[in-house]
């Protein structure tokens, strides 16, 4: 069965497609068939004007007529799109999301941030090795932050913070906003001693890539973290991209992810961050997988 997940995010567009094939003794086989990302930056649009805009929307039904056609040539068997934080916010989302369904086919669904936390989790346990102690799964957007606490694989904890690295960069949350998300996490470091933070999303990732003393099971320490924090918020977004080898779309946002993701872990106490190679798109299509064996039983 071959399906794929749309995933519009606050900072991209992006389309995964993954094959899922029944293998001896009903062990399945998950492949990854293709990924493609869009910097369509809605947030962009949201956070400062409140609405996406008319050049926006047009790029949005471009995007999503080429994902169509490239499900079509890759004989996808059924597909889940969900938007997040910036057409949750749009004023002009909901009838966004109609005009875009008549004019390319593709049905989005604007998701709230509380279930864009749990499909996060969906497939979290499958990518952490033993789910034995207390967990901290931290996903920074563009527009949001879903942080999820899980003990011993069971979900304690899972909240939506306006707090994302466009909304930051268009002076869009308040010390009030970053003071309550590092309170919730020190209260949270009480009850539950010994978290480990796992983090997902592409800044995440980046960091992890422009480590140098990388594990096996795919962990950075948070001190390196800081480090190479420091060295690109010495530079501009040009040096940045010519110096580390950055995208134009992922210079400038690395910068508040880093904050973001240093926040959380100094309030939780710890000192080094897991990132196993998940994303929400992939939460999506895992998810819609067992939705459909669970009614074929």
């Amino acid at each position: 069965m071959r399906l794929a997940a749309i995933d519009i995010g606050s900072n991209g567009a992006r389309l995964l497609i993954k094959n899922f094939r029944k293998i001896d003794e009903g062990e399945i086989q998950i492949s990854r068939v293709m990924y493609m990302r869009v910097p369509l930056r809605l947030g962009t649009d949201v956070f400062t004007l409140g609405k996406v805009s008319k050049a926006r929307m047009l790029m949005m039904k471009h995007t999503l007529k080429a994902f169509k056609q490239i499900m079509k040539l890759n004989l996808v068997d059924d597909y889940r799109a969900c938007a997040t934080s910036a057409m949750r916010d749009a004023d002009n989302g909901k009838r966004l999301m109609k005009h875009l369904a008549k004019s390319t086919g593709i049905k989005l669904e604007i998701i709230d941030g509380k279930e864009e936390a749990l499909l996060l989790c969906n497939n979290l346990i499958e990518n952490i090795g033993s789910p034995k102690g207390n967990f901290a799964y931290v996903d920074v957007g563009g527009g949001s932050t879903e942080i999820s606490i899980l003990h011993d694989g069971a979900l304690m904890y899972s909240h939506s913070y306006n707090i994302g690295t466009l909304r930051m960069l268009g002076g869009m949350v308040t010390k009030a906003s970053f003071d309550r998300l590092r309170d919730d996490m020190q209260r949270l470091a009480k009850d539950m001693p010994q978290i480990r933070m796992i983090g997902s999303g592409g800044n995440i990732n980046k960091l992890y890539k422009l480590s140098k003393n990388k594990l096996p099971e795919r962990s950075v320490a948070m001190d390196e973290v800081k480090d190479i924090y420091n060295r690109l918020k010495a530079l501009s977004v040009e040096e940045r991209i010519e110096q580390f080898g950055l995208k134009a779309d992922r210079a400038d946002v690395i910068i508040p992810a880093s904050e973001i993701f240093i926040t959380i872990a100094d309030a939780l106490g710890c000192d080094r961050v897991q990132v196993p190679n998940i994303c929400l798109a992939d939460c999506i299509t895992d998810g819609l997988y067992r939705g459909k064996t669970a009614a074929a039983l």
